[in-house]
């Protein structure tokens, strides 16, 4: 297919694009490159578009041609929404409503959705699944579900196939500019600098490699029927575990934890149950925690090289 990949120089753009052209499919890369850059996708020769998703002349451009779309772009930063609730709107709820009707008017009815799980969610007994009801206690969660609202309202009235996949806390290579807890993590043990743990350590989070995601994002394009899928290991682990696993990989090297006050707005206890993408997906991830992490570490000691 012919597809679009809106937010694609970012961390699972730059893994996903590759796996896309290996399957071999036409690549447009749409990326404002405020997080992102066009240096993350090397030596991909597809069409790249430096452009924001709320820019109506700008989605023209990007869906000429196009057949289906992968839409990464997002504002997805927690702490920061709560901070600024209107930039997280604008971004996510506006831009991606301006995507859907960009593709209605042209008639593009596929749409794969980069959505999220614990922060749609929020405080619930886990595993989640997608049968639970949303209760966001974070700005950036509410407009992820009111995302996932407008793709199953395109759905239902336009004709779409629009798959939302709630993603777990997703890690790898590719991600030295993310924020996220592995990336930020490993930069701060490169640089011989103490970690940073917002509250005891012991809140649970479910992490999934990022080539395992990305197989999950391309598993959708294949499916037929527009719905919501849970996409993570299946598998709880506290930080304060991250954070022993990571001692074994980055030996002989040292690290030191600074403990402080947890932030509002996160979630405490969060990890999924897979069972309804494996079904219908095929979904399958298959990378253990330890080889993720090796593999991760030894491309941010290459990059720091």
């Amino acid at each position: 297919m012919n597809i679009l990949v809106t937010g694609g120089a970012g961390f699972i753009g730059a893994n996903l694009v590759p796996q896309l052209v290996a399957a071999g499919h036409a690549v447009r890369v749409l990326d404002s490159e405020v997080m992102g850059k066009r240096a993350h996708l090397g030596d991909f020769a597809g069409e790249f578009l430096h452009g924001d998703i709320r820019d109506e002349a700008m989605l023209g451009q990007a869906l000429d041609g196009i057949e289906a779309v992968i839409h990464l772009a997002a504002d997805t930063r927690v702490v920061e929404s709560i901070a600024d609730p209107a930039l997280n709107f604008d971004v996510n709820v506006v831009g991606s409503f301006r995507l859907l009707e960009a593709m209605r008017a042209r008639g593009i009815t596929r749409l794969i959705n980069a959505s999220t799980g614990g922060a749609i969610i929020g405080e619930a007994e886990p595993p989640v699944h997608e049968e639970m009801v949303p209760r966001p206690v974070s700005p950036y969660g509410a407009t992820k579900l009111a995302v996932e609202g407008l793709c199953a309202a395109y759905a239902g009235s336009y004709g779409f196939t629009t798959i939302s996949l709630r993603f777990a806390n997703v890690y790898g290579p590719r991600s030295f500019h993310k924020g996220s807890v592995v990336a930020a993590f490993f930069k701060r043990i490169l640089a011989g600098e103490t970690l940073v743990v917002y509250g005891d350590g012991e809140h649970t989070r479910d992490f999934v490699y990022v080539e395992d995601l990305c197989d999950g994002i391309v598993r959708a394009l294949g499916c037929e029927a527009s719905g919501v899928y849970q996409l993570g290991s299946g598998v709880p682990l506290s930080v304060n575990g991250l954070i022993a696993a990571m001692r074994e990989v980055v030996a002989p090297r040292t690290f030191a934890v600074d403990y402080r006050p947890a932030r509002a707005g996160e979630i405490v206890r969060t990890w999924c149950a897979i069972d309804h993408a494996r079904r219908h997906l095929g979904f399958d991830p298959a990378t253990p925690l330890e080889q993720g992490l090796a593999a991760t570490w030894q491309w941010f000691l290459d990059s720091h090289r």
